[in-house]
């Protein structure tokens, strides 16, 4: 199937409108550049719909369903396409206007919800680029039978999921695959994504999460820790050796 790429300077309110009138499959906006896939399915592209603990479930089901699709569907693809937001942009507002204006109806309240729902930059902050990485991570570990159950663990810590994703160190399948493993089998979930609540600690930021610093250490400390290359118990070491920089807890409990 060739999708069709769109030209450059789409992101205008004009778009928009023309998007929301089924204007947009034009000479004004079609470029002559293509990509060929094999199929065009709907794929979940924002779960920020979801806001309330109640929809979480939804959101863990809907971020699964992303991962499955992507697997299935557009990794065996050259990486420059599916890592490209202008091949995205265009699938999605060329080839899937009714299935996005259904699923997202909020999309036609203004031009800023469209960004947000459909045009964000493809960075860490988009969950389609959230998923996209974690398809791949979850092939690079070979635990596309698990895929359920990385997509739970992701949900639930997305903000160090977020932080890994930042750090290109530990853009690792296994990295992040064993870091995941590690929270759910010790059980630090919790404390993870907890505020440090240190005033001494003046050199940290005032919304500094125990997670994130963890993360940052990984970064800083390679590649005298060749952390994307250790198996999991030398990794798990590392883990609360970090962890304890900023918690003065006890950490045996764990």
């Amino acid at each position: 199937m060739e999708i069709k790429l769109l030209k450059s300077g789409y992101k205008n309110e004009k778009f928009y409108q023309d998007f929301l009138d089924d204007k947009v499959n034009t000479d004004e906006y079609i470029s002559d550049e293509s990509v060929n896939i094999n199929s065009i399915p709907d794929i979940p592209v924002y779960l920020g719909n979801f806001k309330k603990s109640s929809d979480d479930e939804l959101k863990i089901e809907e971020f699964s369903t992303m991962i499955d699709i992507l697997i299935n569907d557009f990794l065996d693809l050259n990486e420059d396409i599916y890592m490209d937001e202008l091949f995205w942009h265009s699938y999605l507002c060329l080839y899937k206007r009714d299935y996005l204006l259904n699923k997202y109806p909020e999309i036609k309240e203004g031009f800023n919800k469209f960004k947000l729902v459909v045009m964000k930059d493809f960075d860490w902050e988009n969950y389609l680029y959230k998923a996209v990485l974690a398809a791949k991570y979850i092939v690079e570990a070979g635990e596309e039978a698990n895929k359920d159950k990385y997509a739970r663990l992701i949900m639930e810590n997305l903000d160090i999921y977020n932080y890994i994703i930042k750090y290109n160190v530990s853009k690792n399948g296994n990295f992040v695959k064993n870091i995941l493993d590690i929270i759910d089998e010790t059980g630090l979930s919790k404390l993870l994504k907890s505020k440090i609540k240190d005033s001494s600690r003046t050199d940290l930021g005032k919304d500094e999460r125990y997670g994130r610093r963890v993360m940052f250490e990984f970064n800083k400390s390679y590649p005298v820790v060749l952390s994307p290359m250790l198996d999991k118990e030398e990794l798990k070491k590392y883990v609360f050796k970090f962890l304890s920089y900023y918690y003065d807890g006890d950490l045996e409990e764990f």
